[in-house]
């Protein structure tokens, strides 16, 4: 994982183009390790296309993103690599359990599945295909996946959908943990995420 000083992840001058009207321009950001940064703004503002550019998903209009100074967009599988991009879409396989559900992406990616299952309170629903689980137990399980092998960057849309107080607060140890080992967090949302010292850039 980054130390503070060693990696960042930045862009400059971006632009984005929905048809032919500017969703916006002239945006830059830097984000140093262990810093999160939440996007905000009203729907269609652009915050999940942003996302999909800092993810290497979509090219901008104008302008590129950096990683330690180089355009990801040089050595895309490589910024692949380096982060967890959570989308509205939680890509499940509802015919899998919930423990196998995990162990799919563990498989790809390595960790464990146990501390996965308890990061998300998931224990008591291992067993459980995804299938018949509530939206919120599902973006639980969508989530539960941040908990497998780290990488330094996590891209979040909307990552509270459907998620009641309880499960809110039981996201903030996991994102304080990827942040204190130097984890970057970038979350688009509408409402207040577990994210002390978070920087906010309204689209």
């Amino acid at each position: 994982m980054a130390e503070p000083g060693d990696t960042v992840l930045a862009a400059r001058d971006l632009a984005c183009l929905r048809g032919e009207r500017a969703v916006f321009a002239g945006l830059s950001l830097a984000v140093p390790p262990g810093a999160a940064l939440l996007l905000t703004g009203a729907n269609g503002a652009g915050k999940s296309t942003l996302l999909r550019i800092l993810a290497g998903l979509l090219r901008p209009a104008e302008g590129a993103v950096t990683w330690a100074g180089a355009d990801i967009a040089a050595e895309p599988a490589a910024h692949a690599a380096r982060l967890r991009y959570l989308s509205h879409q939680d890509a499940l396989k509802p015919a899998l359990t919930v423990a196998e559900n995990l162990a799919f992406f563990a498989g790809l990616w390595g960790g464990a599945v146990g501390p996965a299952l308890d990061a998300l309170a998931l224990g008591a629903l291992a067993d459980l295909p995804a299938r018949v689980l509530s939206s919120g137990q599902k973006r639980r399980l969508a989530l539960a996946r941040l908990a497998l092998a780290p990488v330094p960057l996590w891209l979040l849309d909307e990552p509270t959908t459907g998620l009641d107080a309880a499960s809110v607060d039981r996201l903030g140890p996991l994102l304080a943990a990827h942040r204190s080992a130097g984890g970057i967090v970038v979350a688009a949302t509408h409402i207040p995420l577990p994210l002390p010292d978070a920087r906010e850039i309204r689209l």
